[in-house]
């Protein structure tokens, strides 16, 4: 997720001449104990190149060849010298964190079955798929050096498919086929070839660290960061990506979840998307959405319904770098929330972190005209919030309503460097404490309930400029990865769907377990005068990622369908699948397939139907 420091290190001109200084000046520590560069490693490589630089190059496919090897002994003398000065160590993981751990792949499609029910005949047959981080080599690391130490922040880690295809025969017979595979990006296969830790973690840590490690990165890799595109996946154009808003997508085929090639429509869209693009209503183009910590800090997109062409291209204009998770649309509008929390080169060149939550500045929701330009836009002050995933948003008379999940703090990347990571996920789960008067005034002082996310409405006037916000759901329970019917993206809707945090679960982790599903009857409230809601609750330690809404076939109403979702039993280490019938959210899941091996919790999934 994050969108690092590309254009501000152009390194690898006088590749050569900057290894050969940082050789002979270096000695470095990785425990507080000097060591020197081993200079004897590097005898093969630097032979390689006296041998080259006595030859002849009579032609030009010798003087090809010898770029390369000049090339490869130049990137294994950097590698040899990060191997020196940096070392890599494993984050700690908690018995209760086992399921976060990554898998490996499991290989070919493997047939599996029914664990309990079955699926109605108007279930469309189609492809469920999740995205997920699933480090290389056993888990997220730390990296330690006379600079100081870095981290990788949770969300890190390689990105990795997770697909069941759900398949019926002329009989009305189902069946269901599991596979799972890396999305392998080119930082993938570097990494992969060379067997073990390469990319130094940049994402935070001590600055001075931060800058080193984003510098060698840079000078052997051509990236300061690895792509992860580990969040989400999308359909555009007939064609499906895989998704990380530090990168292009990827194009991946549905059936062998192959990574193709990334995805640039026109070639001409030098930046990241954002994870959550959006189809815009009436005329299927693909809004999107992509931010840098350099001017132009953040641009606005509009790509043909084919896909082959950017049609329209926006830069906000913006002040700061804000991280956009997701974009909104409505029929004529796009939708930014910014919630201010910002990403910042000169804040790292002054010993701070690259992440920061600045709740002291304002927060302010942009109306876009699709089409339109920096002039054009309308900005809305807000509460002080973080908003990283919308709902959905419409337009109803003069006004724009705005519905997404809200918390007061940041629980991206975490807390302030040095402080104890777990200590302070476990107060920011602590709900208990949430003030039942007033859901969005947690208690500042300790942090207790802090990262408490409730469903917020916003009702942006376009004329008047006038803004009435207010969370739409309570204090009991925290919620979080909206979803709604996606034939009503950009509509007015009746209801909405997310997953339930756990808070003990949670809070005892450190991590966010979701131990439930939830639908928001938007026409309808309760006693308290919130939306009225439904629970569909999982057994004792078990908890879901990845819930998607599947439209029935024929669908006569918006919530005509079923919540699939990947699920993990903690107590017996079994993953599955469930599927709820959305009009009946707290009913018996209809169905539950059990998987041939564990699934790691992740990110956002998606069904893809083919009926």
């Amino acid at each position: 997720m994050i969108s690092l420091i590309t254009e501000q290190i152009q390194a690898k001109r006088g590749t050569e001449m900057a290894t050969t200084c940082v050789l002979s000046s270096i000695k470095c520590s990785t425990n507080n104990h000097p060591r020197s560069v081993k200079v004897g490693d590097l005898k093969t490589a630097l032979s390689s190149i006296v041998k080259l630089s006595k030859q002849k190059l009579e032609n030009s496919t010798l003087k090809i060849e010898a770029g390369k090897a000049i090339k490869a002994a130049s990137l294994a003398m950097l590698n040899t010298l990060v191997d020196s000065i940096f070392e890599f160590v494993d984050q700690p993981m908690l018995p209760s964190e086992k399921n976060f751990a990554p898998i490996g792949e499991i290989g070919e499609l493997v047939k599996v079955d029914y664990h309990a029910g079955k699926l109605p005949e108007d279930f469309p047959e189609g492809i469920y798929i999740r995205n997920g981080s699933n480090p290389l080599f056993g888990g997220l690391k730390c990296a330690l050096s006379v600079f100081g130490k870095t981290d990788s922040i949770w969300v890190e880690g390689e990105g990795m498919l997770h697909a069941l295809h759900f398949t019926k025969d002329s009989e009305g017979n189902w069946s269901f086929y599991y596979k799972n595979k890396y999305v392998e990006t080119e930082t993938y296969k570097m990494e992969s070839q060379r067997k073990k830790p390469t990319f130094l973690p940049v994402a935070e840590g001590d600055a001075p660290a931060a800058l080193v490690g984003s510098f060698f990165n840079m000078l052997r890799f051509g990236h300061v960061y690895k792509i992860i595109s580990n969040t989400n996946v999308f359909e555009h154009g007939g064609k499906h990506y895989s998704i990380s808003e530090d990168y292009l997508p990827h194009e991946i085929d549905l059936i062998s979840l192959e990574t193709y090639n990334d995805w640039n429509p026109s070639g001409i869209w030098s930046r990241p998307f954002t994870s959550h693009p959006k189809t815009a209503p009436g005329t299927g183009e693909l809004v999107i959405v992509g931010v840098e910590p350099s001017k132009p800090y953040c641009v606005v997109g509009v790509i043909s319904v084919d896909g082959k062409e950017l049609v329209h291209k926006l830069n906000l204009q913006l002040d700061h770098c804000s991280l956009f998770h997701e974009v909104g649309v409505t029929k004529r509008y796009n939708i930014l929330v910014d919630s201010m929390f910002t990403l910042s080169l000169e804040r790292v060149m002054k010993g701070g972190q690259l992440f920061k939550y600045e709740r002291e500045r304002d927060a302010r929701i942009a109306v876009i005209p699709r089409y339109g330009d920096a002039e054009s836009i309308k900005w809305f002050h807000i509460e002080p919030c973080v908003t990283y995933h919308l709902m959905n948003c419409f337009e109803d008379g003069d006004e724009v309503i705005v519905r997404g999940c809200k918390a007061n703090a940041s629980i991206l990347p975490g807390p302030d460097w040095g402080e104890d990571k777990f200590e302070w996920f476990s107060r920011g789960f602590d709900f208990k404490s949430v003030d039942r008067n007033n859901g969005h005034d947690h208690n500042t002082e300790t942090g207790h309930g802090m990262l408490f996310t409730n469903v917020r409405e916003w009702r942006l006037n376009m004329k008047t400029m006038d803004v009435k916000e207010r969370d739409v759901t309570g204090t009991e329970y925290s919620m979080d990865f909206p979803m709604i019917n996606a034939d009503f993206t950009g509509l007015n809707h009746k209801y909405g769907y997310t997953q339930v945090i756990d808070s003990i679960a949670s809070s005892k982790s450190g991590r966010t377990k979701y131990g439930g599903l939830a639908k928001l009857y938007f026409e309808e409230t309760d006693v308290e005068g919130n939306v009225k809601m439904e629970y569909h609750w999982l057994p004792k330690n078990n908890f879901c990622t990845g819930s998607a809404f599947v439209a029935k076939l024929k669908a006569v109403e918006e919530d005509d369908g079923w919540i699939v979702t990947f699920a993990h039993d903690e107590e017996n280490d079994i993953s599955y699948v469930i599927v709820v019938d959305a009009k009946n959210l707290r009913h018996e899941p209809i169905a539950k397939i059990n998987l041939p091996q564990r699934v790691p919790y992740g990110h956002h999934g998606v069904f893809f139907s083919s009926t």
